[in-house]
């Protein structure tokens, strides 16, 4: 049996809500097979991360070349890198064996304050790998960080996405951080398209952005559009957050399956 495959290129998060763990149970959700580079492990849970343990480049290289050289994914989400030298050598190899279906999630902070990703990284990532990729995945802060604009209303997020797009890919600015609607807005060659939703009232988000853009990656892979995976990835993501999954101490994680045994 033929089945599409996804690979996720990111940290491990020990306590199982975002990072490689929820990349993979969001492929399993989506029916793809998953594989995982592991760019750095981390010691996090629902209160904060408290360590990080980068993996060097030369096994993240010998990673990727394991994939690429034997089950070829249809689809790629990036997420944490940590520093330029793992941006690098993601980059390094991605040029190589020039995948499609690229989704790139810009993390650089966490949502407790912590810096994930240094200045060196953020110039490959911009530089390098937005050129290669289909659709990247800001969030509002991230978004105010690559443009230096500051946002604060629908038309912002327009500008932002839209300044975006000059490295050469698709971009969706999300609108979870503002107050009221969770209302995301893609932009493909300066044509917007907005996503309206109603804000979900959990306070159990941790994963969110890691789960959308593996969605996402999961959508693409399987021949969906652009505005059509968007819709999928973010419906996945309301499901997942409506089923009320309660652990943890702090900002609990998502039900990744919840459609399957809920």
């Amino acid at each position: 049996m033929k089945r599409k495959t996804v690979l996720t290129i990111a940290g491990s998060d020990c306590s199982g809500g975002a990072g490689i763990q929820a990349d993979l149970k969001t492929m399993c959700a989506f029916g793809v097979y998953g594989m995982s580079v592991i760019t750095a492990v981390t010691a996090q849970n629902t209160t904060g991360v408290y360590g990080i343990e980068k993996i060097p480049a030369a096994a993240v290289k010998a990673q990727l070349d394991c994939v690429f050289t034997d089950i070829v994914p249809d689809g790629v989400k990036i997420g944490m890198l940590s520093d330029g030298e793992t941006a690098e050598a993601v980059a390094d190899r991605l040029e190589q064996y020039s995948p499609r279906n690229i989704v790139i999630d810009p993390v650089m902070v966490s949502s407790s304050g912590r810096r994930l990703l240094e200045a060196g990284g953020i110039e490959i990532l911009t530089g390098r790998l937005f050129p290669m990729a289909a659709v990247i995945t800001p969030n509002i802060p991230e978004a105010e960080v690559l443009t230096g604009l500051t946002i604060q209303s629908p038309r912002d997020m327009e500008e932002a996405a839209l300044r975006l797009t000059d490295f050469g890919c698709s971009v969706l600015v999300k609108g979870g951080h503002k107050s009221g609607a969770a209302d995301d807005v893609l932009c493909q060659k300066g044509r917007f398209t907005w996503f309206s939703a109603q804000r979900i009232l959990n306070p159990n988000s941790h994963g969110t952005g890691c789960t959308l853009s593996s969605a996402l990656a999961c959508a693409l892979a399987k021949g969906l559009s652009p505005e059509e995976s968007v819709a999928q990835a973010k419906d996945y993501v309301r499901a997942a957050l409506a089923a009320g999954l309660d652990l943890g101490k702090g900002n609990g994680p998502l039900d990744h399956l919840a459609k399957h045994y809920g």
